[in-house]
């Protein structure tokens, strides 16, 4: 499947809280999905809580984008929730999917590198298309939309804090794990917003060649595939993993 093939987007912000609450209910608390799934929906329950505290100064507009954004997730993960890893499931997805979705279930890969891999794959790829489409149909430009992509941007910084404060190995443990200790240190959130946000642009101004659009879209998909992929080598032995609680719809976060 191609970045630009048919997908379905959640109708609105309790859709998207839906689909991610019934895709963790199928999943084990350390598949690397869920553990990404557990971040994201605590994320966007707080953008429920916004949206209906009038937190947002763009409200109805941003949130289009945000659910918009979180469908292309949801439609990338959701017909492999349910598979094995490396099932034919997997092979339909992105690219910048698949790293995270075929290593899953590996023990040596810690729940923090599974959540920068979809944090990764999610605002380096997806966010950059949620805006192509949120602006082909609104009928607006990207400059038009920047109010509502800084608003995402500030929820997804809640994203990088829940990442950090509930997924970071304790000190002496990144000690240990210098190729984790690296993949912590040269991952940035704002780098990869700025990213999606070039990548947009780009695409916006070539969406009237389709080739160059495929090009420009396949390309985008690869080198955050790649990048996903290279957060997800095993560091080595790392002893137990956080401890996942079941008895909420958010494991170990909680929102």
């Amino acid at each position: 499947m191609t970045t630009t093939a048919r997908w379905t987007a959640p109708g609105d912000v309790a859709q998207v809280v839906a689909r991610m609450r019934a895709l963790a209910a199928g999943l084990p608390p350390g598949d690397g999905v869920a553990v990404f799934n557990r971040v994201y929906l605590a994320v966007t329950d707080e953008v429920t809580r916004r949206l209906a505290d009038g937190g947002f100064s763009d409200g109805p507009e941003a949130a289009a984008l945000a659910v918009v954004f979180a469908g292309r997730y949801l439609a990338a993960v959701e017909d492999a929730g349910g598979r094995e890893p490396g099932a034919d499931g997997t092979a339909g997805a992105p690219g910048c999917w698949r790293p995270l979705l075929e290593a899953r279930a590996d023990p040596g890969v810690h729940p923090l590198q599974f959540a920068l891999a979809g944090i990764t794959a999610h605002v380096g790829h997806d966010l950059a298309l949620a805006v192509v489409d949120t602006c082909r149909s609104t009928g607006r430009a990207p400059a038009e939309v920047a109010a509502d992509y800084a608003e995402v941007g500030g929820v997804l910084r809640a994203i990088e804090v829940r990442v950090r404060e509930e997924l970071m190995p304790g000190p002496d443990l990144l000690e240990r794990l210098d190729p984790l200790t690296h993949a912590v240190g040269s991952w940035s959130l704002a780098r990869a917003r700025d990213g999606a946000w070039a990548a947009a642009r780009l695409l916006w101004a070539v969406r009237d060649r389709p080739e160059a659009y495929e090009e420009c879209a396949a390309g985008l998909d690869a080198a955050v595939g790649l990048m996903a992929r290279a957060l997800l080598d095993p560091p080595g032995p790392l002893g137990p993993r956080p401890a996942q609680s079941s008895g909420s719809s958010t494991g170990a976060i909680s929102s």
